[in-house]
């Protein structure tokens, strides 16, 4: 068993200004002294927060290696402030790029979930953009990327998955009401698809162009995934041409990837990731 982050109580970042602003709960283990291997970002999935199984398997790894590893709810999801009906890629974007740089690591390996994996693609071109030599104005810091695991990653989900398969009631409802409501098979409460989120989301797509993360990427995707098909993870892996990536296929796995199998998968992808960023032989 893993030792739990001392005093483990969430932290909290303001984010925003005005009536934008938003208390975003954090959990972040730091690293033992002497350990400079990146430090592990979680990023959950859309209603998913930074107390599922695979985020804390993913912190109980972290402190297995002595590693920092840093969890956090986006606004409207678990301990975390806001309003759900408010959530947008771009608001949630700026949730994760705040609390890295608030927590300030120096290397980073982003390990993002679902809508997760669209946050952590989308944060790898925002984290080049702060680096890159074309800035004007003072350079803002962030962290070296040093390497992905995405797991059944939905980038540009709105506009790839949603928007084409939306019916003739649930547009109307878009329209009217400005959201529609969708029955989710993982809690009582519905999906909420607001139109402010799938606008929002055509401003963040990256299957439109080819993407440079900079570092080695690691996808694990179920081929029984009902809410993400397996050819979209096909789809992501051309739209990175210049990257190291492996595509892991999971035969009998679904979309959560959370039995113990898949976890043991997870952690071997992320050990892998590690052990290419430190040249440090990572246990089994």
């Amino acid at each position: 068993m893993f030792d739990q982050i001392p005093n483990a109580q969430p932290q909290f970042l303001t984010v925003g200004e005005g009536e934008a602003a938003r208390e975003i709960a954090m959990l972040v283990r730091p690293a033992q002294a002497g350990n400079g291997a990146p430090a592990l970002v979680w990023l959950s999935g859309y209603r998913s927060d930074m107390s599922g199984t695979k985020a804390v398997e993913l912190d109980g790894l972290a402190a297995e290696l002595g590693l920092a590893c840093i969890r956090l709810d986006y606004s409207g999801h678990g301990l975390s402030g806001g309003s759900f009906s408010d959530g947008t890629i771009s608001r949630w974007l700026e949730e994760a790029l705040a609390v890295i740089r608030h927590v300030a690591p120096e290397r980073v390996i982003l390990v993002g979930s679902s809508m997760g994996g669209w946050i952590a693609l989308r944060l790898a071109q925002e984290l080049q953009r702060r680096d890159g030599p074309k800035l004007e104005g003072p350079k803002l810091e962030g962290p070296k990327l040093e390497g992905m695991v995405l797991i059944a990653p939905a980038p540009d989900f709105t506009s790839e998955l949603i928007e084409p398969n939306l019916k003739a009631k649930e547009r109307k409802s878009l329209a009217e009401r400005g959201y529609f409501e969708e029955r989710s098979q993982y809690s009582p409460e519905p999906n909420i698809y607001t139109r402010a989120l799938i606008e929002d989301g055509r401003e963040n797509r990256v299957l439109d162009g080819i993407i440079e993360t900079g570092c080695p990427v690691h996808i694990l995707q179920g081929m029984k995934d009902a809410d993400v098909p397996h050819a979209h993870a096909m789809k992501l892996v051309e739209h990175l041409p210049a990257d190291d990536v492996v595509l892991t296929f999971i035969r009998d796995g679904d979309h959560r990837l959370s039995r113990p199998s898949d976890i043991a998968l997870l952690l071997s992808a992320v050990k892998g990731i590690i052990r290419s960023s430190t040249n440090v032989q990572m246990p089994v």
